[in-house]
């Protein structure tokens, strides 16, 4: 039997070496490899489709009831579009896992292969079935990828399973999605806020990494004070936790303190929310020139932005540049972004804005309102904010003019818009003003001495003067404008 020649321990040896480097270049350079794993559940997508087909029946009928309405014949229906996803295959799968591919990339990671299962329920284990399993570690092996990447959230044990069968790293999707968190915090609010979701994540993992960690040992040299490493763990994320905490509740005190001095002001906020990559702060810069960070990558913006922003009344607002929801958005991130989500929480109206030109608009309209009930916003008034319809071709851009010209009594005014080219901004300036509903416009006439040049001086700058005329040493004109300033003024009204 002819023996093993002793250069191949060496040649396999070497390789290791090689693949270790590379590895640790990649890791160095941010370009880790990864093997995404993508699960759609079967079962749960029926139910999605029967829910669907509900749905279309009552739009079904609902359509025959308004069929002599022309509004009802032109305005394009988005439980009409849910529907058709859904009878296509579930709700767009194939849109969601380009959305999942976008996040590993954002979080830096070079795709090695992307992998789908589609199973009836999860199993409880490994969340992926044993088969499955056994390719992903063939997959893994043969690209010599760094990590897993699953586009769900994974149990404690779930998590250790997988590690266990797994020859590299696993990440869930939370965990993802708080590493591209991490790498877009700027500021000090930021960070804590990231790291505080990150302990929180981590405290029920911390079982079932080692032996030392689950138990005290029994053998000479590992009898410890009682505690295991576990429990020393734990208590040391605990308390880490809690100065988190107290740290993040002086922002809090500092951002209130700037809120009741803005307030003693009364300046009006306006919030941009919506789906991340919507095209928030592109917008956010096209009305205002703050200049802000602008990428396509996912959560670029963390910190909101705050900018002075005048509207064609001449009334002045602070536009606010938040946070972008996801589907899934995990739990952690919205309690530890409370103090960010305060803005929207204190605005007086909510610019949803949304992507008009992805396969997934209607779902991700979804995914916001789920975020904004649970921040007990939903009673705000809200105007859709149909961003990217630069991207759109010419039919669906006039489909979506039309729609916005006959909103249905009661609907979310809709505004056409791209924050790109800056089309449609006048319309949606002009739709802040008249949803608007604090310090609201009025107008009056008013017979103001020549003298009083300070008043003429800001009626003219704070209101818009549609007729002026003079008479003696008097100024006559009309102003429309926001009342508390017209209302400074009410001694040079003329009675009627």
């Amino acid at each position: 039997m002819a023996r093993r020649p002793q250069v191949s321990l060496v040649d396999d040896a070497a390789a290791a070496r090689v693949a270790a480097t590379a590895t640790n270049r990649r890791v160095a350079a941010g370009h880790e490899l990864a093997v995404l794993v993508a699960v759609e559940f079967t079962a749960q997508r029926r139910r999605l489709t029967a829910a669907a087909r509900l749905a279309r029946d009552a739009a079904a009928a609902g359509a025959e009831a308004d069929e002599e309405s022309p509004a009802a014949n032109e305005m394009p229906s988005a439980t009409d579009g849910a529907t058709r996803r859904c009878a296509a295959g579930g709700l767009d799968f194939d849109a969601l896992l380009t959305e999942f591919e976008e996040l590993a990339r954002s979080a830096g990671a070079q795709i090695a292969a992307t992998l789908v299962q589609r199973r009836a329920r999860p199993d409880a284990a490994t969340l992926v079935g044993q088969g499955k399993l056994e390719e992903i570690a063939g997959v893994v092996a043969s690209t010599g990828a760094d990590l897993v990447l699953f586009d769900h959230d994974l149990t404690p044990s779930q998590l250790r399973n997988l590690e266990e069968k797994l020859p590299c790293r696993v990440i869930d999707r939370t965990q993802l999605i708080l590493d591209i968190f991490a790498r877009h915090a700027r500021t000090r609010e930021g960070q804590l806020q990231v790291e505080l979701a990150q302990l929180e994540y981590q405290l029920p993992r911390l079982a079932g990494h080692g032996k030392a960690m689950s138990q005290l040992g029994g053998g000479i040299g590992t009898r410890g004070p009682g505690e295991t490493q576990l429990e020393t763990d734990r208590r040391k994320i605990n308390l880490r936790i809690d100065h988190v905490k107290e740290q993040l509740e002086s922002v809090r005190r500092i951002r209130r303190q700037q809120r009741q001095r803005r307030e003693s002001v009364p300046v009006p906020v306006v919030a941009l929310v919506g789906y991340t990559n919507a095209g928030k702060s592109t917008l956010f810069n096209a009305l205002t020139e703050a200049g802000v960070l602008e990428s396509s990558k996912m959560f670029a913006t963390l910190d909101p932005k705050l900018k002075l922003l005048q509207l064609p009344s001449r009334r002045r607002i602070l536009l606010s540049d938040t946070v972008g929801f996801i589907r899934d958005l995990p739990h952690t991130l919205v309690t530890s972004f409370r103090a960010t989500l305060e803005e929207v929480e204190r605005a007086e109206v909510l610019l949803h804005v949304r992507d008009a030109s992805s396969a997934m608009v209607d779902e991700q309209k979804l995914q916001v309102e789920k975020v904004l009930g649970g921040l007990e916003v939903k009673g705000k008034p809200v105007i859709e904010v149909m961003n990217k319809i630069d991207l759109l071709p010419p039919q669906e851009r006039a489909r979506l003019a039309v729609g916005a010209g006959a909103m249905p009594s009661g609907a979310p005014v809709a505004v056409p818009v791209s924050g790109l080219t800056k089309m449609g901004l006048s319309e949606l300036l002009a739709a802040i003003d008249e949803a608007l509903v604090v310090d609201p416009l009025i107008e009056a006439r008013f017979r103001v001495p020549q003298s009083e040049g300070a008043a003429l001086a800001a009626l003219e700058a704070g209101a818009l003067v549609r007729e002026k005329s003079f008479e003696g040493n008097l100024v006559l004109l009309t102003a429309r404008g926001p009342a508390s300033l017209l209302e400074r003024y009410r001694r040079f009204r003329e009675r009627s």
